[in-house]
Parts: C-alpha cells; structure tokens; sequence
C-alpha cells in the first residue's frame, strides 16, 4: 500500500446508528444499528493478546504486554490489543515511500501514540494532526470537546509528501484589499534595496529611488505594464508599490498542523446518515499530501465509503474493508450515486451463489437481511432494535409522477422457511404503510399457494410509465442473483443523493 488512513472505533461506549434520509432529503424515523464503539476484555481479547505474543516482533510483544498489565484486563487494554494487532499487519503490507494516518480522538489517543511509535518506530512519527470537527460544544462539567487527532506515520524517510497550501488567516485575506476584473489582488514593491547599473533608471517617467534597484528587468517591466500587472498613480506613472499580485496565483501559507477549514455541517449534501462519517474535503487533503496519481490507498475501517470516494475522485487505487454488509451497501450506493460506471470495483467476501447465500444466513440472519437489501438497493427500515421491524425489512422509493411525493415499496426478507400467510401479512402491511408495491425476497423457492396468493393483490398501474406492475413480487435469492429483478418504475431511490461526479476513475475493491 502506498497509503493507509483508518478511522477505526474509538472506544467511546457508544452504539452509533445510521440515521437513513428520506427520498427528498429530510431525516427519516428509521435507523438501524451500524456498530457498537465498545470493549470488554473478552476470551477473544485474551485469545488475541496470545496471537500478539506468538507472532508479532518481540518490541511490540513487551509493549502490549506490559501496557496491559499497567492498564489492567479491561475495556481499554482490549480495544489496545485489538488495534495493535491490526497495525502491526498494516505496517507489514505499507511500502517503504508509504504513510498511515490514524484517526482518533482523546479517549484512547495517547495509547495509541505509544503503539504507534512501537510499530512504525518514533523516528517515523511525522505530525500529531489536530482536526476541529465541530463547532462549539455544551459538555457538562468540562470544556467542549471539538477536536480529533490524525497520528500521521511514515515507514521510512522516503516518504511521499506533497506540499499541501493552507488557507489564508483573516489577516492574511485583509492584505488582498484590491479587486479587478481578473479578480483580488494586493499591491507589492516593484523595487529591492540594492544599487545595480543595470537595474537603477527612469522607467516610464518613475525611478526607483535612491540605492534601490528595480525588482525586474526593463523587458519583464514592460511586459508586465503591458498586461496590466502594475498599478498607475493619477498621472499615469507606474506606481513602485504597484504590482498586481493576485490571490489565485498564491501558493498559499504552508499548510500546518491544526486544520480548522473543514468540517461536515449537519445539513451538509454529502451527508448520508452514518454517524462517524468524515468530510470528503479531509480526506482529499490526506490523499493529495502523501500520495500520488495511480497509488493505491487502504481504509481497514471503511464506514461509509469517504475514502474510497475521495481516491476515486483523485485518480488512485484503492481497497475499502468492512465487517457489516450493512456499510458494504452504503458504499456500493455512494460510489455508484457519485460515479455511476465510471467508478468500476469488485466486491469480494459477499455471497456469490445460493449455497454461500445459505451459509450467511445460518451464521447471522440480520447480515443477511441487510446483504438481501441491497441485492435490490433497498435501505434497512429498523428502528435502531433488532426484531422491532413491524413486518418490514426494506424500503424502497420511486418517483412515478413529476412534482408528486415519491411512491413506496416495503421489502420483506425471509431466510427461513416460508409459507402463503407471509404473502398476506405482507399485503396487510404495504395498506398499512400506505405503500403501493410489496416486494418479499426469500431464500427459499415459494409455494404454489404464495404465488396464487401474490396474483390476488392485482396490479399497480403506473401513470407516469403507462403500464401495470403486480403489487406483490416475489424472488428468491437464487433469481436476484442471476439477475431477475423485481419490476417497478424506474430507479429506486435509497439514500440522500451525494453530488454524481462523472470522472474516469481507477479500479477498487471492496472487502
């Protein structure tokens, strides 16, 4: 890898979920739960800590043993051990030109610092980033709490490092106090303190003064006066303070280590519900810094996908990892909302056919549920507690008529075995939801009496299509699979749409 940047959980004894929008783009009641950001020292943790101490380099084996035993069995020496495996296996696949950037906040961000400087080495430790994520806080009995931390590694000195422009402070801003056609500008000394014979003469009825030389030569000055870069007094003499230098020509201050520019504002367009998710403007900046063009980027913690945007966008490789199918699903739905085809990527580690279709549903029935979901891009509908579903799994949206609300699809996922009175809650709960279609998708083949039972509901007839659409469908896993969709109006609409960006990108995996 040529960069690794992750976000992963922070320890906060928090249960984050995904707050889904609705088609229009205003917050849904549902949500579902995307991950608990919480550790126990578990027979995994100590299982993990073993594997540490049989495999990983002896320096990081004393360092994670003797953080435990200062820290104690707990909570936080088991989200340590959890991480310190991971990076050392992150430092193994990083080239030696390549860098890590790992994303944390103040709760466990002073360990880390210490793992990190064991794995990378603390002579490769380039910059703790300080990011202002937030604006003011109200926490009760302490000051608020608005930053994260960006523990930026290198494997060695040949790093990539781009040299990235900061923004301009107020002060700085405040020195472009002129305005053009062309744009802002300040006004900067055409002259220097030196005496030069060649430098030191009238130019166009103006001398640069005594002991001072003019900044260019007699070509440049004139080239310049011709371009309308220097500024002229009521006379029409060339001003020596006067020459037009403009903002969009600046480099810019060097950027530094506390960012302050960039923040996702709640009602912000590229926001899609996920509760940690980050900017795509930070994650641009990271990746223009310390890679280049056709590199390959890694985010192990993939979230939402941000990463993997901002690298496609920028004209890098990449591969995304995550463990729910529920992420997976936002992903895929971002990368194909904000790139359409030109975003091309392989999906690896999701059921390709029946019998791996089948064992997914036997090892967790609710990954399943959301890896059925987005066969058919469909967004969850719980309300944040497994089994409180109502009857729905899925929904689905679609705009029949222009100017009109969206019309809704409820989806039903069944892994089991399934039987006609399925079809008949699923009816009396598309009525329910004021729906117009049911869709019921279902790992089994169905019986007979479920497809007669499905007929009798009619059909939907689409005014903006001209044409009927059965209300209830039914398909198997095996179908969608082979690419038998169900049928209804146009494209579904499943999330807040981020801004569709048609750049020619390069090939990413999804893990």
């Amino acid at each position: 890898m040529d960069l690794v940047y992750l976000d992963p959980p922070f320890n906060s004894n928090r249960s984050y979920n995904v707050l889904f929008r609705e088609a229009n783009g205003t917050a849904a009641d549902s949500q579902i739960a995307a991950f608990d950001d919480s550790w126990h020292w578990t027979a995994a943790a100590e299982a993990t800590l073993h594997q540490i101490t049989a495999t990983a380099p002896p320096h990081v084996v004393e360092m994670i043993n003797a953080i435990v035993s200062f820290v104690g069995r707990n909570d936080v020496s088991a989200y340590l051990v959890m991480m310190t495996i991971r990076l050392v296996e992150l430092h193994r696949v990083l080239k030696p030109t390549g860098s890590i950037y790992l994303h944390c906040d103040t709760t466990a961000s002073h360990y880390l610092k210490v793992v990190m400087d064991t794995i990378f080495g603390k002579e490769n430790f380039r910059n703790d980033v300080t990011w202002k994520r937030t604006t003011a806080h109200n926490d009760p009995q302490r000051y608020g709490r608005i930053q994260d931390h960006l523990l930026f590694y290198s494997k060695s000195d040949q790093k990539t490092f781009n040299q990235i422009p900061g923004p301009y402070s107020d002060e700085q801003m405040a020195r472009y106090k002129y305005e053009d056609a062309r744009g802002k500008f300040r006004a900067e000394n055409l002259t220097a303190p030196h005496l030069s014979p060649t430098r030191t003469f009238p130019w166009r009825g103006t001398h640069p003064g005594a002991d001072r030389q003019w900044r260019f030569s007699l070509e440049e000055l004139e080239r310049l006066y011709s371009e309308g870069r220097i500024l002229l007094r009521r006379d029409g003499t060339p001003r020596k303070d006067g020459l037009k230098e403009y903002l969009d020509e600046a480099q810019g201050p060097a950027l530094q280590d506390i960012w302050t520019d960039i923040a996702l504002a709640p009602t912000a367009g590229e926001r899609l519900g996920y509760p940690t998710q980050k900017p795509l403007a930070l994650l641009e900046r990271i990746i223009n810094a310390s890679s280049n063009p056709d590199d390959l980027v890694l985010d192990p913690f993939c979230g939402c996908g941000t990463t993997i945007c901002a690298a496609q966008k920028l004209g890098r490789r990449w591969i995304g990892i995550d463990v729910t199918h529920l992420a997976i699903a936002l992903m895929r739905q971002r990368l194909d909302d904000m790139f359409g085809e030109a975003a091309a990527y392989e999906v690896v580690g999701q059921p390709a056919d029946l019998a791996s279709a089948e064992h997914l549903a036997r090892a967790d029935r609710y990954q399943f549920q959301w890896w059925a979901l987005s066969l058919i891009k469909a967004r969850p509908a719980q309300d944040g507690k497994k089994g409180a579903d109502q009857g729905i799994d899925g929904v689905l949206y679609f705009h029949d008529e222009a100017k009109k609300p969206p019309k809704k699809v409820v989806v039903q996922v069944k892994s089991g075995h399934v039987q006609s009175s399925y079809v008949r809650d699923l009816r009396a709960v598309v009525e329910r939801e004021k729906g117009v279609m049911g869709f019921l998708v279902s790992l089994e083949r169905p019986t007979q009496p479920m497809v007669t039972e499905a007929l009798s509901a009619g059909f939907y007839h689409s005014p903006g299509w001209g044409r009927d659409y059965p209300v209830l469908q039914i398909r198997t896993i095996e179908q969608l699979l082979a690419g038998e969709w169900f049928e209804y109006p146009q494209a579904n609409v499943t999330l807040n749409q981020a801004e569709r960006v048609r750049e020619e990108g390069e090939q990413g995996t999804l893990l």
